[in-house]
């Protein structure tokens, strides 16, 4: 090989590998939450009454999180956590319907666009109105101050409703009612077409902007249907893509077709349409994975999913063996379905028992991207790397919790919980009590003290944060 060949062969060498390196540096990024699915309502945590195979095959070709939190025990404080890795009471949303995303806070958007990313939100906000001028779901109308949208944190574009709304035509609800039924709970979806009044929300894609094609049918399948072409519209821009797809599913009222419906022929109503709703969003991630598969690009994008808190009362959704369930800050509440694949970095068909929460979203992002964050404001969250590759075990870093006058401590092995109403603690060893059935407080009193000592420092944290003083 003379001189002027060796020279050739070096270039592409170089080529290839700072290809490599772009790409390894620049992984496609979706985060998925669903909306008070139970930490049993998935085949992957062992629940063979409710078909998904399509998150069962998701979750098998990567990292199944068996002990994984939601940032809250109810819906808006989760999903503030999830984007700026902070505990919710920072930026004042302790609860859902409350306050709204401020514009100081840095969300894992704003981080990614510098770096070439095209960002998208998708499904429900929760985080802020749409409207300053009309009453739009829970909130909004005229002189509301919880005016924030998706654009203001970094989104490119969006596909949202502000809360709620019926997993089938999730604009409208039937004038009747029959049996079992109701505007609260659920109803059939067939049928329900000839006399419907408005859900009283819209969905919103741009400022001021309301959508008014292809509302009709499966709720989970009208979002897919727009994050689909902006996937292919980044693609096409050969930009790497950042979302966040936030299904309704399955948050009252649930609502299922008649296909997804008899997919469970010896179930009662109303479990009927609890597990044909998540079925179908099933299907819609499916439908997402072969997208990416056909377009090559589902080995370098990595792929969160969970849920925003545990199952609603009075329901179907299934806790498993863990206790209470959603607005609460035990187990049942807080510990939810989860799993991360990223097939060209992370191993396949393993599990963890490591303790995550949503607030290690941005952490973990920045730690893989090699991003700097901004500035030295807290960050709750921590990045999880190690541990989604099999490096590390134990978590050093506790997990604080606050919801209304409750909240809890958890270290890898222990959590300290508040009870009458922030008077007396209890303490439970998760690694032989998982279901929270044995206090053991007065025989681990050294241990219980430190706990709240450590928690009453973050407590003292969050309310300067709260304050404004992180700005």
């Amino acid at each position: 090989m003379n001189n002027i060949q060796l020279y050739i062969v070096l270039v592409l060498v170089l080529l290839v590998g700072a290809s490599c390196s772009k790409q390894e540096k620049h992984p496609n990024i979706i985060l998925v939450m669903t909306d008070d699915q139970g930490w049993f309502d998935a085949g992957f945590n062992g629940n063979d009454q409710i078909m998904t195979p399509n998150l069962d095959k998701m979750a098998a070709e990567g990292i199944v999180l068996k002990r994984f939190y939601s940032g809250s025990a109810v819906c808006s404080p989760t999903r503030a956590s999830l984007i700026t890795g902070r505990n919710p009471n920072r930026m004042g949303i302790p609860d859902a319907n409350s306050g709204k995303m401020l514009k100081q806070e840095i969300t894992i958007a704003e981080l990614l666009k510098p770096e070439g990313y095209s960002t998208g939100h998708f499904g429900k906000w929760h985080l802020g109105t749409f409207s300053t001028t009309e009453k739009d779901a829970n909130r909004g109308g005229k002189g509301n101050t919880h005016y924030s949208i998706p654009s203001q944190h970094g989104y490119d574009e969006f596909f949202a409703t502000e809360s709620k709304v019926p997993t089938y035509n999730p604009m409208a609800y039937p004038a009747d009612f029959e049996g079992y039924e109701s505007k609260r709970f659920g109803w059939d979806a067939a049928g329900k077409n000839d006399s419907v009044r408005s859900f009283g929300t819209s969905y919103w894609k741009a400022e001021g902007v309301k959508a008014t094609e292809n509302l009709e049918g499966d709720d989970a399948r009208v979002i897919m249907d727009r994050v689909i072409p902006f996937i292919q519209k980044s693609l096409d821009k050969k930009q790497p893509f950042f979302t966040t797809v936030w299904f309704h599913t399955p948050h009252l009222p649930v609502v299922a077709s008649k296909d997804y419906r008899d997919m469970y022929p010896d179930a009662s109503p109303q479990e009927k349409i609890y597990r044909g709703t998540i079925t179908a969003m099933d299907v819609q991630m499916g439908r997402l994975w072969q997208f990416l598969e056909d377009k090559g690009i589902n080995k370098n994008t990595m792929i969160w999913f969970c849920s925003d808190n545990g199952p609603e009362r009075n329901t179907p959704g299934n806790a498993g063996i863990y206790r209470e369930r959603k607005r609460s800050l035990y187990e049942g509440g807080l510990r939810v379905p989860a799993f991360v694949v990223w097939k060209s970095k992370l191993k396949s068909g393993g599990h963890t028992d490591y303790p995550m929460v949503t607030s290690d979203y941005l952490p973990t992002i920045v730690d893989y991207l090699k991003l700097d964050y901004p500035d030295q404001r807290p960050l709750d969250g921590k990045s999880v790397r190690e541990a989604i590759e099999g490096k590390v075990d134990l978590r050093n870093e506790p997990i604080g919790f606050k919801y209304k006058k409750k909240i809890s401590w958890v270290t890898d092995r222990y959590k300290l919980i508040s009870t009458n109403n922030g008077k007396d603690y209890e303490l439970y060893d998760l690694f032989v009590d998982p279901s929270e059935e044995n206090n053991v407080i007065e025989e681990e009193p050294e241990l219980a003290s430190a706990m709240q000592k450590s928690l009453g420092a973050w407590l003292s944290s969050v309310k300067r944060s709260n304050e404004g003083e992180d700005y």
